[in-house]
């Protein structure tokens, strides 16, 4: 049976929260287990470099990104996990992406256009004022990350599906004009992930500042859970689990049977601060042998490294001979053609 290969990076610009492995973290794992899948999973710090200009932000972002996934049991032998920082040949094809790619395509990007909008509304005489060429073109970056290694299936959230067809686009256009050397990648997109809700009740996301980090220490931990919004019915009143964010966020570790008992305890009329401390207990023994891991890891960057050192290797032995065929298609390296 011929794999599948699955490419998915993780911008470092943060720390995880549950909405992160829940939605991305915990799914991709599991599909990496799979026989005829190939991962490579990447920590994209290049465009943390785009929304960040902490250094030490960027550094400590891509030492919890790095250890979350270790400590959530990916398996460093059958992903090939890597920093995109280590793999040159990004960069290198992303210029060489650059040289091909319509500006007019570029224009059109979402993140683009909605800075080209807020300076619009802000009364700017300059469309661009404040935009960097990191955020314009960052769209040919991520399809380098994808091209350099031929990736087919590319999990991404519905807001990042343009990307992905900008990536088909400028592939489709570099075979054109060098001849066939790309696959074209696919976005896959899982409408059944979890989508968690943070504090306020909004999608659980960092723009927002109501994330829950997945591993913060217990009594933090214990106090992010008390803060989750919850309307006003008393204790004894029955309450609808259906948009409750408590239950939502219970729902996304659990099965159909383990939910079915807490609905109960709903229409029974649970008390809501009796219901986050429900909570808290079950996700802090569902998550509390990864934390120690995590934290482990946090404490010896050193390990750190050396997982991704490894990662790098392996996919460098297939960007480096794969650039070689590109750079020749170009004209660039030797001179003997």
């Amino acid at each position: 049976m011929s794999s599948t290969r699955v490419l998915t990076g993780i911008t470092t610009t943060g720390t995880p929260h549950l909405g992160n492995y829940a939605g991305a973290i915990r799914p991709a794992i599991e599909a990496s287990k799979a026989d005829n899948a190939e991962s490579f999973l990447f920590l994209a710090d290049y465009h943390a470099l785009i929304k960040c200009h902490e250094p030490e932000r960027v550094r400590e972002s891509a030492r919890s990104c790095a250890a979350t996934w270790l400590a959530c049991g990916l398996d460093v032998d059958r992903v090939t996990f890597y920093r995109q920082s280590d793999i040159p040949e990004i960069t290198e094809l992303s210029w060489i992406l650059t040289t091909i790619a319509a500006k007019g395509l570029m224009n059109r990007a979402h993140a683009y256009k909605a800075a080209v909008q807020d300076n619009l509304e802000s009364g700017d005489a300059d469309a661009d004022k404040g935009i960097e060429m990191g955020l314009f073109s960052y769209p040919i970056l991520m399809t380098a990350d994808i091209l350099i290694f031929n990736g087919q299936k590319i999990p991404v959230g519905k807001d990042q599906t343009q990307h992905i067809e900008m990536a088909r686009d400028i592939a489709q256009r570099f075979n054109y004009i060098y001849g066939d050397t790309f696959a074209l990648p696919e976005a896959v997109v899982d409408d059944s992930a979890m989508i968690i809700p943070g504090l306020d009740g909004r999608k659980m996301s960092k723009s927002y500042n109501n994330t829950i980090p997945l591993f913060e220490a217990e009594k933090k931990f214990k106090k992010l859970i008390n803060k989750i919004k919850t309307n006003s019915l008393e204790p004894g009143e029955p309450k609808d689990p259906e948009g409750c964010s408590l239950f939502s966020i219970y729902s996304a570790f659990t099965n159909e049977s383990q939910q079915a008992d807490v609905r109960k305890m709903y229409a029974d009329g649970i008390a809501w601060g009796e219901m986050k401390k429900f909570l808290f207990e079950f996700l802090n023994e569902e998550l509390k042998d990864k934390r120690e891991e995590y934290n482990r890891l946090m404490a010896d960057p050193a390990e750190l490294d050396r997982a991704l050192k490894v990662g790098a290797e392996k996919a460098r032995n297939v960007a480096t001979p794969f650039l070689q065929e590109i750079r020749s298609k170009v004209g660039i390296g030797g001179l003997a053609g």
